[in-house]
């Protein structure tokens, strides 16, 4: 799933391509992807708005709308598992799993996805849940402890909750504790406030890191010459690249970079954990 530095480049990318447009027809070709609202109450809201701005909160792309210079309003974008966004020529034919397309003159922004875990909606209450952004003045190592003093859950499934921090995702936590050197099974709690400053920097470092690269998950976008600014994740051509530019994260039996003990995978709370039992212990 795109976690919080895949739908940063994502943001930057498209952000060109659609601010400053004007939305003409608006087609939801699966009205699953547009809950808890209607398909055409999304229509009748969107139609004639024009894109004033996009930006991200957490793992969710917000896009500013405008109707004849009245109030702005949130469209909230979600990729889930598979989504994409994108822009293509208006003569095109649409893919097989559009959710939505919005006409944008001689163009339509797409966003597509397989699954369709993935959303486009006018309801920001979900926004309201989050804990603090990562990259933003107000996470620091004091924060997260505070946070963390009276939480009996292990670590590393903790920093997965939005609420207490927003857009970390499996990736980025087993690699920032990897970093901290802090086993993903101490209980958050137990962490003093000298880890917990160490912990905020190691996943400041590696959501920045991710961003500056191009992200930890392979990433493809088409150039100007194609025109669309495609955007998608699970390159092959990139698996290689992806797989060194990770410390511990699916590398299980792997020799760890800094004292080449084997990394062990273990399920926490559904979720895959990679970490050195040596340079991590509990």
């Amino acid at each position: 799933m795109p976690e919080l530095p895949e739908v940063e480049i994502l943001v930057r990318h498209l952000g060109p391509l659609v601010v400053g447009e004007r939305i003409g027809k608006v087609s939801v070709h699966r009205p699953k992807s547009v809950r808890p609202i209607s398909a055409s109450r999304m229509c009748r809201a969107v139609e004639g708005a024009k894109i004033i701005g996009l930006r991200r909160r957490a793992k969710y792309l917000l896009f500013e709308l405008q109707k004849n210079r009245g109030e702005t309003y949130l469209m909230l974008g979600h990729l889930g598992m598979t989504g994409r966004m994108y822009v293509q020529p208006a003569r095109e034919e649409l893919p097989k799993h559009a959710a939505v397309s919005f006409k944008l003159g001689r163009k339509v922004f797409v966003f597509e996805d397989t699954r369709y875990f993935g959303r486009l909606t006018l309801d920001t209450a979900s926004l309201d849940l989050l804990g603090p952004e990562p990259l933003s003045k107000d996470f620091n190592g004091e924060v997260l402890h505070a946070a963390l003093k009276r939480c009996k859950q292990a670590i590393k499934p903790k920093l997965l909750d939005q609420s207490l921090l927003a857009g970390v995702g499996n990736i980025y936590a087993s690699e920032a504790l990897w970093w901290a050197q802090i086993s993903p099974r101490k209980m958050s709690r137990r962490l003093t406030r000298s880890q917990c400053g160490v912990l905020a920097q190691s996943i400041v470092m590696v959501l920045s890191e991710a961003i500056e690269r191009g992200s930890t998950v392979p990433l493809d976008f088409a150039g100007e010459k194609e025109g669309d600014g495609l955007f998608y994740y699970g390159s092959q051509d990139d698996e290689e690249d992806y797989e060194e530019r990770l410390m511990v994260y699916d590398w299980e039996g792997e020799p760890c970079e800094r004292c080449e003990t084997p990394i062990r995978k273990i399920v926490q709370a559904a979720r895959s954990t990679y970490f050195c039992p040596k340079c991590q212990r509990d």
